[in-house]
């Protein structure tokens, strides 16, 4: 009798903490629709007739059609491949520009000794506070006077000169954590301070390299704000560019063309991560056992 009581006992807490994950993982799974049920309902309704799309709240469509992605991507004038392949022209120039400049204006203010650097590294800062649209004018008059509006060189040319200061603050505080004993051996074996950041520096940061390299990834792509500035001929817009000409003020707008080629958008950033995060893994791994 004793022995039983005792099993009774023991089970009790055993029953509570399997009911208490499965709560927990209800509420979970719960919020997890709540947040993808925008995206579930663009998915439906990019396979939806145009009369229901917006007359339903439904993610299973009356009717399934696949017609809205051929339409969407040839219902344009310029076909929408040209507006993926801009964008990924920008936005892989953004993230080779981004990680090479700001990882060496990094390395100059963790690593090298050269006169007022606190200053310049608080000045440097100080930019982050200072909104895009503050700089948006006499930015717009200088590339216009180089002749460079209508072009991709206003996205891109900035990004090769370290402009975003969130990434080298970011990448200073990562080289801080790195043993100044590495720079010191490599020092003493005749390597130049190029050869440190090359050989030494790079191989151990790739958690934040590949970090600064997903977010320059994500905000160039999703940017809309700097291409509709400097981007006036349609061959040369990007995918939002191209996803806002499907709206139309003054007639009827492709609403499932959109939803078509906004999944079709989405895509990249979802292979983004899928590829990254192994990255991610893998550089952590390697750093934590050097």
């Amino acid at each position: 009798m004793t022995d039983v009581r005792a099993a009774e006992t023991e089970q009790e807490p055993q029953d509570r903490s399997i009911l208490r994950s499965i709560l927990t993982h209800a509420l979970l799974i719960a919020f997890s629709f709540a947040m993808l049920y925008p995206i579930l309902w663009m998915l439906s309704a990019s396979f939806r007739p145009t009369d229901e799309i917006f007359s339903s709240t439904s993610l299973i469509p009356s009717q399934v059609q696949v017609r809205s992605y051929p339409e969407g991507w040839f219902g344009l004038r310029v076909s929408f491949g040209q507006f993926f392949v801009n964008s990924m022209v920008i936005a892989v120039l953004s993230v080779i520009g981004n990680v090479a400049a700001c990882s060496l204006a990094a390395f100059a203010f963790a690593r090298l000794n050269f006169p007022w650097k606190n200053f310049w590294f608080a000045l440097m800062l100080g930019t982050l506070m200072l909104p895009y649209h503050v700089t948006l004018i006499p930015q717009y008059v200088l590339f216009l006077n180089l002749g460079w509006v209508d072009t991709i060189l206003p996205l891109v040319v900035p990004k090769f000169m370290a402009t975003d200061a969130f990434f080298i603050f970011l990448m200073v505080q990562f080289f801080r954590g790195i043993p100044k004993e590495l720079d010191e051996a490599a020092r003493m074996d005749g390597c130049s301070p190029f050869r440190i950041y090359w050989k030494v520096i790079l191989p151990l940061s790739l958690p934040v390299l590949a970090t600064a390299a997903i977010f320059s990834f994500l905000w160039t792509w999703d940017d809309f704000f700097g291409p509709l500035i400097y981007l006036n001929s349609m061959e040369d817009y990007t995918v939002q560019l191209g996803l806002r000409s499907f709206i139309d003020a003054t007639g009827q707008s492709n609403w499932s063309g959109l939803f078509a080629m906004s999944i079709l958008s989405l895509l990249p950033v979802f292979l983004l991560f899928i590829f990254f995060q192994r990255l991610l893994i893998d550089g952590i791994a390697t750093t934590g056992m050097k």
